[in-house]
């Protein structure tokens, strides 16, 4: 049966199909010696050629798995870094096939949640504007925000690339020159969160992201530390998305289940 090139790529593993489109565009895959184009479909059949590397189609699919990673300040979301910055893969478990996807980014001073998958179609739909999934944010603004820019970041503020808001803005109190808010928006805008309280000429001076969709971040996830996120919740968070996902295509870290049998006396936690 043939499929797009792009989701048999990201069903494989091998990134979004964003950014796989990307790959394609650039001119990175040929299909039976000739550069691909977007919206070619291909079988088993196939010859597929990445970056002069053989794909071969795998011969069961792969088990989704999703984890989350608590993102220290400093770190890049970037594979390979030209300035030779640490990034996230440095400390992510490695996998047989396919890598790992991020579900969308965060920026080298912000920190918190970031989602990861093995499963390309999950983390499009996670990143798609069309799903609406809320990202939720804690962020620490240096001294006064008046009334009138609370109003303007909720009903709308002129962006260069559009108009852009939050959806919720929550007061978090604080201390001193600091005041902290939760924010929640829909979308994952480059710096988004950022650009939208300096619009209005606030400071941000700590921002971390602490929920993505249904997943938190959990208080029990130092910085630089990852989990895998149970089947339940991935079937859940797949759901949210109208993806299906059957549970004995999930991954299940085995002993993350005994360590979790362990700490609640018998209970699995699940």
């Amino acid at each position: 049966m043939d499929e797009k090139l792009q989701k048999v790529l990201a069903n494989a593993g091998f990134g979004s199909r964003r950014e796989i489109e990307g790959w394609i565009s650039a001119g990175r895959i040929s299909v039976n010696g000739q550069t691909a184009h977007l919206g070619i479909r291909v079988s088993e059949q196939d010859n597929i050629l990445i970056d002069g590397k053989p794909f071969k189609f795998p011969n069961h699919a792969q088990k989704t798995r999703v984890i989350m990673y608590h993102k220290p300040v400093g770190e890049v979301c970037t594979r390979d870094d030209p300035e030779g910055r640490t990034t996230i893969f440095d400390n992510l478990p490695s996998i047989q096939r396919g890598r790992w996807i991020t579900v969308g980014r965060l920026d080298i001073n912000t920190s918190g949640l970031l989602l990861l998958t093995t499963n390309g179609e999950l983390a499009n739909r996670l990143m798609h504007p069309s799903s609406e999934v809320e990202r939720e944010y804690a962020v620490r603004i240096l001294g006064q925000v008046s009334d009138e820019a609370l109003k303007q970041l909720r009903t709308g503020v002129m962006l260069e690339d559009g108009k852009a808001n939050f959806d919720v803005i929550r007061d978090s109190g604080g201390e001193g020159a600091n005041h902290w808010y939760h924010v929640i928006l829909k979308e994952g805008r480059n710096r988004e969160v950022r650009r939208l309280w300096e619009a209005v000429g606030c400071t941000v001076s700590r921002l971390s992201r602490i929920r993505y969709g249904a997943i938190e971040l959990g208080r029990d996830l130092k910085q630089g530390k990852w989990q895998d996120i149970p089947p339940r919740q991935i079937e859940k968070l797949a759901n949210s998305v109208k993806l299906k996902l059957k549970l004995e295509d999930i991954y299940q870290n085995k002993t993350h289940l005994r360590r979790t049998k362990n700490r609640n006396s018998g209970k699995w936690g699940y």
